[in-house]
């Protein structure tokens, strides 16, 4: 079994009122994940998302394949031990 993990994800481009935060939070249950993605005020998403490894980087490689809703164009990425105490995919 892999190691739970924590992503957090800062989605720079043109990613909001575009079913982006649907569209990641559809993904990221097809993958197991549990977190969030929120709207932050200056325009891009926050996408926090916890589970395996394996199953995190996928996310962050769907949120990078230039598929996505919207525009990406860039995605800053930092990774911690899973905290706990989230459960489904929220859009925020």
């Amino acid at each position: 079994m892999s190691e739970s993990v924590r992503l957090s994800a800062w989605v720079h481009g043109y990613v909001q009122g575009v079913g982006f935060r649907w569209w990641t939070r559809s993904r990221a249950l097809a993958l197991g994940l549990v977190g969030h993605a929120t709207n932050a005020r200056d325009g891009r998403v926050h996408v926090v998302a916890e589970g395996p490894r394996p199953a995190c980087e996928m996310l962050l490689d769907l949120l990078r394949s230039g598929d996505t809703p919207g525009r990406v164009d860039l995605v800053v990425e930092s990774w911690e031990f899973a905290r706990g105490g989230l459960s489904g995919f929220e859009e925020r």
